[in-house]
């Protein structure tokens, strides 16, 4: 797949107040639909959290997180790259149940992220958590939980469409399931991100299962990090953009590692000694409930139900000077 350009005679539908009025309507009807589908209700979140926890989401391993001092406290803080660990702990904390959930607006700071048309150095999202049996931890929850977040994209397009009948639907009538393994036998000459366009350019919205484990030909699909999902039961929701001519992940999520899967993947990673953080030991003595859970890209979403060529049409952020006279040049302006 080639890198996202900008699209030929592009031109907004929704000018940028109208966009305003339209993410927030987008934003509010979408999450009270997620909570209502997936039985969630939403909690306050950390913005920034003690290195010494194990807590923050290390994503693929590389990336840096922010960091400062905090008087009085002899650990330093970090800004978070997403809730994937600390809602597993917070289920736990606030007494949740089996089959209960929390959903929460996560903003952070990916400082290391390369930036381009889907890609920010300020990540939104809202980040969800349910708690779920033991006996539950299989590929029949993980598809029911995928199928019902579908949904909850389904009637959001259906309900931006009426507030705005200039806006067109895009999201195909069923997702489907696809594993990763499946994609590199289809097209084993084609990169990970090129299987996912040519997918999603046959099926309109899939999602591939099993994320961050080696495949036949030795490398991953892509990186995950070790201590939250299960390898073997994770994956992206992925949809076609007609816009920009990509595949756009909108959702990252997965059945969260028990204490057996959880031990493996840090062997498997040579990261056995986050075993002596707080949170992974507390995992590995049973401490903590067996969730599923995951990401909802909230600018990701509503750059593809309202049409951008950018997602900094929708978000406030900080671009290259490149970029925003490129794109200033074909007539869109960043915020």
């Amino acid at each position: 797949m080639d890198s996202i350009k900008i699209p030929d005679n592009y031109q907004e539908k929704l000018n940028v107040t109208d966009t305003q009025y339209a993410i927030k309507k987008l934003k509010d009807f979408f999450e009270r639909d997620l909570a209502k589908t997936l039985d969630l209700i939403r909690v306050s979140a950390p913005l920034f959290v003690r290195s010494d926890s194990g807590i923050n989401d290390n994503l693929n391993g590389v990336e840096t997180p922010v960091s400062f001092s905090v008087n009085g406290v002899n650990s330093p803080a970090e800004i978070v790259h997403s809730l994937a660990k600390w809602k597993r702990y917070a289920l736990n904390k606030y007494h949740f149940s089996i089959g209960k959930g929390l959903y929460t607006d996560m903003n952070a700071i990916r400082k290391d992220e390369t930036l381009d048309p889907i890609h920010s150095v300020f990540v939104d999202q809202w980040d969800w958590e349910k708690i779920i049996n033991k006996a539950d931890r299989n590929l029949d929850t993980l598809k029911d939980i995928v199928s019902k977040i579908y949904g909850s994209l389904k009637r959001t397009e259906e309900y931006i469409i009426k507030e705005y009948p200039i806006l067109s639907f895009k999201l195909s009538d069923n997702i489907t399931f696809v594993t990763s393994q499946e994609l590199e036998d289809e097209y084993p000459n084609l990169s990970p991100k090129s299987r996912e366009y040519e997918a999603c350019k046959k099926y309109g919205s899939i999602f591939i299962i099993g994320i961050g484990d080696k495949l036949k030909s030795g490398s991953p699909h892509d990186l995950r990090s070790p201590d939250y999902d299960d390898w073997n039961l994770n994956g992206d929701i992925i949809v076609y953009y007609p816009i920009l001519d990509i595949p756009l992940e909108l959702s990252s999520m997965g059945i969260r590692v028990d204490e057996e899967s959880l031990v493996k993947q840090l062997k498997l990673t040579n990261n056995e000694d986050r075993l002596n953080l707080p949170f992974q030991k507390m995992l590995v003595e049973g401490k903590l409930p067996y969730t599923i859970g995951g990401g909802i890209g909230q600018s990701r979403m509503c750059m593809f139900f309202l049409e951008k060529a950018h997602i900094g049409e929708v978000q406030s952020s900080i671009w290259p000077e490149s970029m925003i006279d490129e794109y200033k040049k074909n007539g869109i302006n960043l915020l």
